[in-house]
């Protein structure tokens, strides 16, 4: 949502996979590059990672500090979302793209 319809212009997103593996393209892309990352847990891979790679993480979140929010709601499976899924991917894409919003400001 984030790279395809808020900010597309300004925004891509990388795999993670190919980051912790040193990807010559991935890293290259994230090398010295403000970057914003979204965790899955609070082991904070992504984040380290991108550190790791040379990224310069600005934003950080975790995927989870969202979920209280929305304790109870099925939102569906990683392939198929739920209603209440895709109410969840709009949430967390508007962080996002606040994020971006903020960034391009210089307010971070």
């Amino acid at each position: 949502m984030v790279t395809e319809e808020k900010c597309p212009s300004d925004t891509e997103t990388l795999c993670l996979a190919h980051v912790v593996t040193g990807d010559d393209e991935v890293v290259a892309k994230i090398k010295g590059e403000t970057c914003i990352t979204m965790d899955g847990c609070a082991k904070y891979c992504a984040r380290k990672s991108v550190e790791e790679t040379g990224g310069i993480v600005v934003k950080s979140h975790k995927v989870p500090d969202f979920m209280k929010a929305h304790r109870g709601e099925e939102h569906g499976t990683g392939t198929a979302l739920t209603d209440d899924g895709w109410k969840y991917a709009e949430e967390l894409a508007e962080i996002l793209a606040e994020d971006v919003k903020e960034i391009k400001a210089g307010v971070n």
